[in-house]
């Protein structure tokens, strides 16, 4: 591969030519994962106790049913409404990569070979065997998929690299490397103020 100089944020960005053919607070969090395609029969209610969820989802129905407004017994109702409409989805511990020798973070933007339902269900295969990559996502513009993926340090992404570049039929993997994290939240912006 070659490198491609430094990105305006002052990260490396390297690019490699294909030759063979996707969420954190500091510390250690016990948070809830909310669907992204909130229906429009959620009320004020509803996004308030996602709201709070979102926030801690340890939080003591009690203690939720309160901040709410709420008694116990139909907020409980609303939760589980929630959960089986695949409005909250699961639960999770969110824990700092950083504390756990996860220290590189890379996002990887992927040129498909051709754009055909065969690549498509191949790269979907290949993908969803590697737990270093947390998002896939499906791009407009000039790449065709970003990939977030985790790693201990520049060797491993190194290895990660070669494995998936393997495995995969692409025209083009670019490499950019993050710096620093600035910003990261699980929390979804909901509307809390309309009815």
């Amino acid at each position: 591969g070659h490198v491609d100089g430094a990105d305006r944020t002052g990260g490396q960005t390297r690019r490699y030519p294909c030759q063979a053919e996707d969420r954190i607070r500091q510390g250690f969090h016990i948070g809830m994962i909310v669907a992204s395609s909130l229906t429009p029969t959620l009320d004020r209610i509803d996004r308030k106790i996602l709201h709070e969820l979102m926030q801690d989802a340890t939080i003591p129905v009690t203690q939720l049913a309160e901040r709410v407004g709420l008694s116990q017994t139909p907020c409980w109702k609303r939760v589980q409404k929630l959960e089986a409409a695949g409005v909250i989805f699961g639960r999770v511990a969110l824990v700092d990569p950083a504390r756990i020798g996860l220290g590189l973070t890379v996002f990887v933007e992927i040129e498909s070979a051709d754009h055909t339902p065969e690549w498509r269900a191949a790269f979907a295969a290949v993908v969803a065997d590697y737990p270093e990559i947390l998002e896939v996502h499906r791009m407009a513009g000039e790449v065709d998929y970003m990939l977030k993926v985790v790693v201990r340090n520049m060797e491993a992404y190194d290895a990660f690299y070669l494995d998936l570049t393997s495995r995969l039929a692409c025209r083009n993997v670019t490499s950019k490397f993050s710096m620093e994290k600035v910003k990261m939240t699980t929390a979804l912006p909901i509307d809390l103020a309309s009815s």
